[in-house]
């Protein structure tokens, strides 16, 4: 009988993309990359998508948080003031990981 599975999408910064996924293989984990980008910030990311046995996703969860570093990041948001138009520098903070663990009703390796 095979293990339920279960498939993580976790999206990590760019930045951080390389060592995370050594941090996953490392630890025996097969793991794919996908380059996308943020709505929001428009920047770019990783998705990483990962088949992933019941009992080892708070391993896995646990190697995001550790490997995933998060910290400030300034942008430029646009802000109208009467007569003129200039932009207002905010902080946001960037970078961790953003993780779904989703249902997997058949997995195979082939």
């Amino acid at each position: 009988r095979r293990p339920l599975m279960k498939m993580i999408l976790a999206i990590v910064q760019a930045d951080d993309a390389a060592k995370v996924m050594q941090a996953l293989i490392e630890a025996g984990h097969r793991v794919t990359r996908v380059a996308t980008e943020g709505g929001w910030l428009r920047r770019e990311n990783s998705t990483l998508l990962m088949g992933v046995e019941d009992d080892k996703i708070d391993d896995v969860v646990a190697l995001l948080k550790k490997t995933g570093r998060r910290r400030t990041s300034y942008i430029s948001v646009p802000r109208e003031v009467p007569g003129a138009l200039n932009a207002q520098v905010i902080d946001v903070e960037v970078g961790g990981a953003t993780v779904f663990v989703l249902n997997v009703e058949r997995f195979e390796h082939l």
